[in-house]
């Protein structure tokens, strides 16, 4: 028995329990606090590396058991077996792939009996895993299977798409610390904790509400509705890790809870936070989420309409179908042990004044809505909101967090070949929103950042990640108090690009703009030579001659330098972020046709 197996064991649930958690055992990997310290000072001399957002929220439900039977990230005959037919390479029920995915160059050397330890951004061991395997994930079959579309509107596919060129590690971890949480502490629960507080509390019967949202009238009245059908007392448990590009912040959520919490009674519901990073994988999530909550202790699980959903894509055309979620979980409702709650829609019968469910409408009813869209028009607009909708404690909390749109931040990120005129097209529209706005302006440049920002790293594929997202960091910092970056650099690679897009996308609006010159015409104005150099071979990594760039495939907007002065390409910038209601303008003068306008945002 090797040491992970004796901290399973030790860790494992020891009594039994009338919802015991999926494949029988709690598995925490983490270690005692003396075998950890041993294990941290060790670590200084492994291999590292550093998680992102997902990676850490997967560590962490890993770590404290959210994630049982999984003793670790998936190698490749449980990653193929789970894509191909939901189910691990032993036969358990698991709906998701749990990958690490590295850049290759991370990668190489390691093999089956390395070592690595996985830091979180500060550097903090968190946990050392045992390579069993190292192998190249099927980016288009995961896409298809898991998420049933190829299409990158899908965030869940997007992402698998995106990471062209990453290998996947598989191991066996063992647990240092989970990641450390400055905030609500005491609403973080391990399944080991809440399972424990449940029993001291006498709550046998538990229904689980999953939610990324804040809470409204419809969700309340559907929790009350599940309470009262089972029996049981509810766990409210949002997902609180990586959610949807857009979404209110978790901060925010969780006051949002919090304040709704009295109109159920103290002793009718708990509030834990999960840290799920979530995928937007409709039915296949949705029965990801019932395990995890199965392994949290809860014996019943509502799923909703469109649950885990991403909405429509470019077309209008949803994902998923409304209650396919529910059907898929419905399936495996008895292998899994848990009482499956399906639900419809609920809507608000205006003549009855009560909420229903949308199958409950009869003739005669007068259904009433308000679509997500016009909820956050009327928050940025003062307008009320109507009692039956949401709380008044809710729409007091979302009004003082919610920027109107046009004074939301706002990144600008220009991309290209060397010379293409990013940096001109940059000061010109700097010039003009500073001339026409009220905003703050910021221009991250590339030599500038190279300079100042990113000194010492070189133009390897991994040092220019590097500094791209450096700049996606600062310029979200920008974004999230309310200004506006302009970021004017090659960034030649897709995937960079997008993770920048994600970053920022976390805390303002992203404009990605492709400038579209041709070499010829960028090295005929490089006045620097730095092309001729490149073509001699004496400036090696230089993209565009020896090193590639991989062009936009679909940027929100394309300007050709070669084809148009700086000044009128800014206008067409301008004016896009104006048409997208991101802008509150004093007076814009096209500067096509010279005619003034007032364009408010």
């Amino acid at each position: 028995m090797n040491e992970l197996d004796t901290v399973a064991d030790h860790r494992a649930l020891s009594r039994p329990h009338p919802n015991p958690p999926h494949g029988g055992l709690l598995v925490e990997p983490l270690l005692a606090q003396d075998e950890a310290a041993a294990l941290r000072k060790r670590s200084a001399a492994l291999p590292a590396i550093t998680l992102d957002d997902r990676q850490l929220c997967d560590l962490e439900l890993l770590l404290n058991g959210g994630f049982s039977p999984l003793q670790g990230f998936m190698n490749g005959d449980d990653y193929r077996s789970v894509v191909e037919t939901m189910r691990l390479a032993d036969g358990s029920l698991w709906p998701m792939p749990i990958t690490l995915d590295v850049d290759a160059g991370v990668a190489d050397g390691m093999h089956p009996g390395h070592e690595v330890v996985l830091r979180d951004s500060d550097g903090t061991p968190l946990a050392v895993m045992a390579v069993e395997d190292v192998f190249r994930p099927d980016n288009r079959h995961e896409a298809l299977r898991v998420f049933g579309t190829l299409d990158t509107g899908h965030p869940g596919a997007a992402e698998v798409l995106n990471r062209a060129g990453k290998v996947c590690l598989g191991g066996r971890i063992r647990g240092i610390q989970l990641p450390a949480h400055a905030d609500f502490a005491t609403l973080r629960d391990t399944p080991r904790s809440l399972r424990a507080w449940f029993d001291a509390n006498g709550w046998h019967s538990v229904v689980a509400f999953q939610t990324r949202n804040p809470l409204h009238r419809a969700h309340f009245e559907l929790t009350m509705r599940a309470m009262s059908e089972t029996g049981a007392r509810l766990l409210l448990q949002p997902a609180i890790g990586r959610t949807r590009a857009g979404d209110v912040d978790h901060v925010t959520r969780v006051r949002c809870y919090q304040a709704v919490l009295p109109y159920y009674g103290d002793a009718n519901i708990r509030l834990s936070l999960l840290p799920l990073a979530m995928r937007m994988g409709g039915p296949r999530e949705a029965l990801l989420h019932a395990i995890i909550r199965k392994n949290y202790g809860a014996t019943h699980f509502i799923v909703g309409r469109d649950h885990a959903g991403p909405g429509r894509d470019a077309n209008g055309k949803p994902y998923y179908g409304p209650y396919e979620a529910q059907a898929l979980v419905l399936t495996y409702a008895d292998e899994l042990g848990m009482h499956i709650l399906p639900y419809q829609e609920m809507v608000y019968a205006a003549n009855r004044g009560i909420h229903v469910t949308a199958d409950e409408i009869g003739e005669g009813d007068v259904a009433q809505a308000i679509s997500g869209t016009e909820f956050r028009q009327r928050l940025a607009g003062g307008e009320e909101v109507p009692g039956w909708f949401s709380f008044p404690e809710v729409v007091a909390i979302l009004r003082d967090s919610i920027r109107p749109r046009a004074r939301q931040g706002i990144v600008v990120w220009l991309t290209g070949l060397p010379g293409a005129g990013k940096s001109t097209i940059a000061k010109a529209l700097a010039a003009l929103l500073m001339e026409h706005t009220d905003r703050t302006v910021s221009i991250l440049d590339g030599d500038d950042v190279r300079r100042h920002l990113s000194a010492g790293l070189g133009f390897s594929r991994e040092d220019r990640l590097a500094n791209v997202l450096r700049v996606a960091y600062v310029a979200g910092e920008i974004a999230k108090h309310g200004g506006i970056a302009i970021c004017a650099l090659v960034s030649p690679y897709a995937d960079a690009r997008e993770q920048a897009r994600k970053m920022i996308e976390a805390h303002g609006n992203h404009l990605e703009v492709h400038v579209s010159t041709n070499i010829e015409v960028c090295e005929s104005r490089d006045a620097k030579g730095l092309y001729a150099l490149a073509r001699s071979g004496r400036l090696p990594h230089f993209t565009g001659v020896s090193s590639p760039y991989e062009v936009p495939e679909k940027p929100a907007l394309k300007v050709d330098a070669g084809a148009a002065p700086a000044q009128q390409l800014a206008g067409d910038v301008f004016a896009a972020l104006v048409e997208k209601g991101w802008l509150m303008t004093f007076c814009y003068r096209d500067l096509k046709d010279g005619n003034s306008r007032v364009r408010p945002g």
